[in-house]
């Protein structure tokens, strides 16, 4: 006797049940949504003895830009941060709820979480999403395995390297990072090149700009820089003074008018806390 199977909704992997239909009321004259152009450029080093975190920290909407001071650089654990690419609001609720979890995990090991732990957590969750939710993370920390760093996609796909790039602006980053990593680097060695990897970034990209945010974690803790450096402190300050003195606009004409009006009453309410004189 044959057996009729069923097709799970809820089952994991790509689906394309809705291709079809979207193909339809393409032809139907309805027009699909646009997708958001944003930019970053986030790189990540691994030195003797720890990792070193950077971010340039201005955030996009279009070809709008909408914050000169987004903070890129997110806390994951005590040992343990991640930088975020993509829309800002996904990448900072997503490590918001990651702290969480990994925080009570913490309490329930006792222990420090490793990294490993941090980044299969966060890949099962954007997985779980097929890419909705924009987050392109690199988790970089130091546990009992020594420093790691490990770059996440907003599909749930992991890479593991000794130094990593994402955001428009990595093709730029990433030049400078092949061209001047050596491994056992010293911690201002890891510093300079975080820099000159995201300075090239906010040089070569429009999307990118602004100031540098720096993280060094050891296993003495973590330290932010923030800002490590202004790239543009010209934007902070206002071009002229917009303080006017009275009399700086003319007055054309200038008249007084009587207003009309009537009582209707007049009621006097006294209290014990307020006296008041009669």
């Amino acid at each position: 006797m044959a057996t009729a199977t069923f097709f799970d909704p809820e089952s994991s992997g790509f689906q394309f049940d809705n291709y079809a239909r979207n193909q339809q009321l393409v032809k139907q004259g309805i027009k699909p949504p646009k997708l958001m152009k944003t930019g970053t450029t986030t790189t990540a080093v691994i030195f003797k003895g720890g990792v070193v975190l950077g971010a340039d920290t201005r955030a996009t909407g279009g070809n709008i830009v909408m914050n000169k001071n987004c903070s890129k650089i997110h806390y994951l654990a005590k040992n343990m941060y991640c930088l975020g690419a993509g829309t800002a609001a996904d990448t900072e609720y997503t490590t918001r709820l990651m702290a969480g979890k990994l925080e009570l995990l913490a309490m329930s090991m006792r222990r420090i979480v490793p990294v490993k732990s941090a980044v299969r957590m966060l890949k099962q969750m954007l997985f779980r999403y097929q890419g909705h939710v924009s987050a392109a993370l690199i988790v970089g920390g130091v546990d009992m395995l020594g420093p790691k760093i490990v770059s996440i996609a907003p599909h749930g796909s992991s890479d593991n390297a000794p130094y990593l790039a994402m955001g428009s602006g990595s093709i730029a980053a990433m030049s400078v990072l092949e061209t001047n990593f050596r491994p056992d680097m010293t911690a201002e060695e890891a510093v300079k090149l975080v820099r000159d990897a995201i300075n090239a970034g906010v040089t070569n990209d429009l999307f990118s700009g602004s100031n540098i945010d720096i993280c060094v974690i050891t296993i003495d803790g973590a330290q932010v820089i923030r800002p490590y450096e202004q790239n543009q402190p010209e934007v902070l300050k206002k071009a002229n003074n917009y303080t006017f003195p009275r009399g700086t606009t003319t007055v054309l004409s200038q008249g007084v008018r009587k207003v009309d009006y009537h009582i209707v009453s007049t009621e006097i309410r006294k209290t014990d806390e307020e006296p008041m004189e009669t």
